[in-house]
């Protein structure tokens, strides 16, 4: 885009490509918010004007349109706005690493009418990203006189963790419930801004901004209409059904669709803002909540089991204000079905899916067969024991245990095979001795009889 004298207002390659890289991500910002994400280390602002001014002189950026805001002391400040031109799309497109078909329009019309949805988006980007602030040359400075000041050591601020690499998002992105990525069908929504970053975990996470300008309803709606994009299915190059949105993105090893975050950039009391967000979470719950699934196999009276989280969508909700305030990873999230703030890992976890529920099943298998194992020992130990107590039957030789069917028995005694054949013995014989008896008894009757005859 020309040499040295090309650049007015002497900015440098490296300060230009950055903008460049930020507007093609973002598309509109302020000068504030470009240094924001990509030179958040230099001294001032005036490094990031300078390199939209000379870009601005070259054709690629261009400020239609201006947004302010109101200082704690109640005075407006306007800030200029930024976006890219059409010949400033194609420019874009080799800082950022994009085909030019991919990066969308100039968000030309936003500018003029003061963006406020889009800077809200760059914020929330911004609070994502959270750049670290890298330390510039410093510029030695010169009196009236000529004298060469000396460079003061500067103190970098500080920033939490990001999340991400700034490449790894786009903004306004067409999630088609039919129809193409191109060419998406009537009532089809665009995500606010999705995140790549696989390198921190995160295959892919989809991002809306909420400015609370729509009815909470409006909001649940459009949930209703990611699960729409996500359960739309796909033929692979097998003829099998898969996924229309992971032919786009990677899918990740979690139960469920992709997430969405909820980013809520208004800045309103924590009640205010609570409810707004239990509201959205009323209306939209069959898009987030879980499905039950009873039973265990191993202890038939339990009332354990598992969520299922297949085919529904984890959303987790949070303010710019915290999101800025902690970055991404920490406690900021709120989880739908989750009773607390929760970092973005634990936010994005369900713990009481089937993998707890099969630890658990798996602890109840192990304590079962420990408890089968420990009876089994003590049924042989007490066999062990009786088989110590037993003695050789006096009659036939047997071995002969202290308790078997005939319950316990005295020491030395006969086994039941014997004392059932003795029984049965004496019973015969008891039985012939009383015949015999009775025998006698009629004959002397009979006898008696005879005789008064």
């Amino acid at each position: 885009m020309g040499g040295a004298s090309a650049w007015p207002y002497k900015s440098t390659g490296k300060s230009r490509g950055l903008v460049l890289l930020a507007l093609g991500i973002v598309k509109v910002a302020t000068a504030e918010q470009l240094r924001q994400l990509v030179l958040p280390g230099t001294v001032d602002v005036q490094t990031v004007r300078n390199a939209c001014k000379d870009l601005r002189s070259a054709g690629v950026v261009e400020s239609v349109g201006r947004t302010s805001f109101v200082t704690a002391s109640g005075r407006p400040v306007w800030r200029d706005l930024w976006n890219l031109t059409t010949a400033g799309l194609a420019s874009a497109a080799t800082e950022v690493g994009r085909p030019v078909r991919e990066m969308g329009g100039t968000a030309r019309d936003a500018a003029k009418a003061g963006a406020p949805h889009a800077l809200a988006v760059t914020d929330t980007i911004d609070a994502f990203r959270q750049s670290p602030p890298l330390p510039t040359k410093p510029v030695a400075r010169r009196t009236p006189a000529g004298k060469l000041l000396p460079v003061q050591a500067r103190m970098l601020p500080t920033r939490p963790q990001g999340l991400g690499h700034l490449r790894g998002w786009e903004t306004e992105v067409p999630l088609p419930v039919s129809g193409t990525f191109t060419t998406p069908a009537r009532g089809s929504l665009r995500a606010d801004a999705v995140l790549t970053a696989p390198e921190d975990g995160v295959p892919v996470l989809f991002v809306e901004v909420d400015n609370h300008t729509e009815p909470a309803a409006v909001v649940a709606r459009k949930i209703e209409n990611y699960r729409r994009f996500f359960q739309r299915t796909t033929k692979d190059h097998r003829g099998k059904d898969v996924p229309f949105w992971s032919t786009v993105w990677d899918d990740s090893d979690r139960a469920g669709y992709p997430p969405l975050a909820l980013v809520f950039a208004k800045r309103v009391s924590p009640e205010i803002a609570m409810n707004r967000m239990k509201s959205i979470r009323d209306l939209s719950t069959p898009c987030w909540k879980g499905h039950w699934h009873s039973g265990s196999i191993y202890d038939r009276g339990s009332k354990d089991g598992y969520l299922d989280y297949t085919r529904t969508i984890p959303v987790i909700t949070t303010t710019l204000a915290r999101l800025q305030q902690h970055g991404p990873h920490g406690p900021v999230w709120w989880r739908y079905g989750h009773p607390t703030w929760q970092t973005l890992e634990n936010a994005l976890d369900n713990p009481d899916d089937h993998r707890a529920y099969q630890a658990r099943e798996d602890q109840r298998r192990t304590e079962r067969n420990a408890q089968e194992q420990h009876e089994r020992q003590e049924r042989e130990e007490a066999l062990r024991r009786r088989k110590v107590a037993a003695w050789p039957c006096p009659t036939c030789g047997r071995e002969v245990l202290p308790d078997d069917d005939w319950g316990t028995r005295p020491p030395g005694s006969d086994c039941s095979v014997c004392t059932s054949i003795k029984n049965r013995e004496r019973g015969g014989a008891e039985a012939r001795a009383a015949k015999e008896a009775e025998g006698r008894e009629d004959a002397k009757r009979n006898d008696l009889f005879g005789f008064l005859c």
